[in-house]
């Protein structure tokens, strides 16, 4: 009795091995065929399936990719040669399923995607530009009208601005006088000390006409600007137009 379990289990053992190895070969003569096929550059089946039995085509089960060195590469699981490299994905019978991006390839086409997006974003505004135009002007004479509305409307605003600058240097002259007779602006030893409020209506007056200068000078760029943005305007909508 004995015997014959000893018999069974060795039978068992076998069998189990017999199998294993089958599977082993089977998947080893697979990547041969395969890999053959990928340095050719096609394609081939893997081997055929079992009568009636199914193949998942879908089922993920090789990576190839072509290293930096130009040689091919394929295996079961991601070669470490093709990590950053485009790799193709495969299944069982050499069918590309996907391709897996290296960083050559996403970068180049993140840049694409941004200059797209920049040049879709400018292609908006122009359009956009464009119904403004047609839909708020009938004539040249109607943009020329408002441009030299919004002209005068800021070279009012210059001349008040100039006025305001010329008071406040008269100020400052004024305030000048009186400082000089103060310590420490006064030669004469007796002079009193610079009383705190003049100090403070110099320091006012100087930052007051720092601002309007400022003032002025923003309004010129501003009417350069208003001048070059409303020729651009009436170019455009002749060229809409079609008047010359």
């Amino acid at each position: 009795m004995r015997s014959i379990v000893g018999r069974v289990a060795r039978l068992l053992h076998n069998v189990n091995w017999l199998g294993e190895t089958l599977n082993t070969m089977k998947r080893i003569w697979t990547l041969s065929v395969c890999g053959i096929a990928m340095l050719c550059g096609t394609n081939a089946p893997a081997a055929a399936p079992a009568p009636g039995a199914k193949v998942n085509l879908s089922r993920e089960a090789f990576y190839r990719c072509r290293s930096i060195t130009g040689q091919t590469l394929y295996g079961d699981s991601m070669p470490i040669g093709c990590q950053g490299l485009d790799t193709e994905v495969l299944n069982e019978r050499g069918m590309l399923l996907r391709v897996i991006e290296g960083d050559k390839t996403r970068n180049e086409r993140e840049a694409r995607e941004a200059r797209d997006s920049v040049a879709r974003k400018e292609r908006e505004t122009r359009d956009q530009r464009d119904r403004v135009l047609k839909e708020t002007y009938l004539t040249v004479a109607d943009i020329e009208r408002l441009r030299d509305q919004r002209l005068d409307l800021l070279a009012g605003q210059y001349r008040l601005t100039e006025q305001n600058i010329a008071s406040l240097r008269e100020r400052q002259s004024r305030l000048e006088k009186q400082i000089a007779r103060f310590r420490p602006y006064s030669d004469k030893p007796n002079a009193p000390p610079l009383p705190d409020h003049l100090a403070e209506e110099m320091v006012n007056t100087a930052n007051s006409l720092k601002v309007y200068q400022e003032t002025l000078t923003k309004n010129h760029v501003e009417q350069q600007q208003l001048t070059d943005s409303f020729a651009s305007d009436i170019k455009r909508f002749k060229e809409l137009k079609g008047l010359r």
